[in-house]
């Protein structure tokens, strides 16, 4: 009996019309505060081109402001459940450097910025990334309740846990501008007009 074919790669590509988005935006961005509201700004174009769902993040070194990659959610565009921002960032991150390890010996040390916190896949993924500071527009419960995508079992103390390992945890910027992202993402999943991708939602 022959072999059944397997697949011997699968590809995580940037959208296009990310390079348009970002044409304006200078490679160093000092401020956190607009770094985030560049990764807002992504977020929002992200579902309304119809690549994924309401996420962006980027990769950026720390002490400069250097941008390093971005990322947004690919899942519809690419069927790839783990195609979600802030893996696409770190492994964009990873290539261009040429290193698995963001925070090893000869690099400046990054930082990882998303839109809000990140879920239980993208927590694993960025506690073993090397970005040694996680910055964040939000963590409550809006994301959920307004976009209604399960985000998973996270545990209660998660930002303690990302301490704990020497990676800093900053909340809170541009807070109300992620939000207004899920409150228009759901006026549009309630006029049918995105797809919501939960894997289990008919259970």
């Amino acid at each position: 009996m022959d072999f059944p074919p397997l697949a011997a790669q699968f590809t995580i590509s940037l959208p296009g019309w990310v390079r348009d988005e970002l044409a304006d935006v200078p490679e160093v961005i000092p401020s956190r505060d607009e770094r985030i509201a560049v990764v807002n700004r992504l977020a929002d174009r992200n579902w309304r081109e119809g690549n994924g769902g309401p996420f962006a993040a980027m990769i950026a070194e720390t002490a400069t402001g250097r941008i390093v990659s971005v990322g947004v959610n690919v899942v519809l565009a690419t069927n790839i459940s783990l195609g979600h921002a802030e893996v696409t960032a770190i492994g964009m991150a990873q290539t261009r450097l040429g290193t698995w390890d963001l925070g090893g010996d000869g690099q400046p040390e990054h930082e990882l910025l998303v839109n809000w916190r990140p879920c239980v896949q993208c927590y694993g993924a960025t506690m073993w990334s090397g970005i040694r500071t996680l910055v964040i527009a939000g963590s409550g419960p809006e994301c959920e309740d307004l976009t209604t995508f399960d985000e998973g079992p996270m545990i209660d103390d998660w930002a303690g846990a990302f301490e704990a390992r020497g990676i800093r945890v900053i909340q809170d910027l541009r807070r109300d501008e992620a939000v207004d992202v899920f409150r228009a993402y759901r006026a549009a999943v309630e006029s049918g007009g995105v797809t919501v991708y939960n894997a289990r939602a008919a259970d």
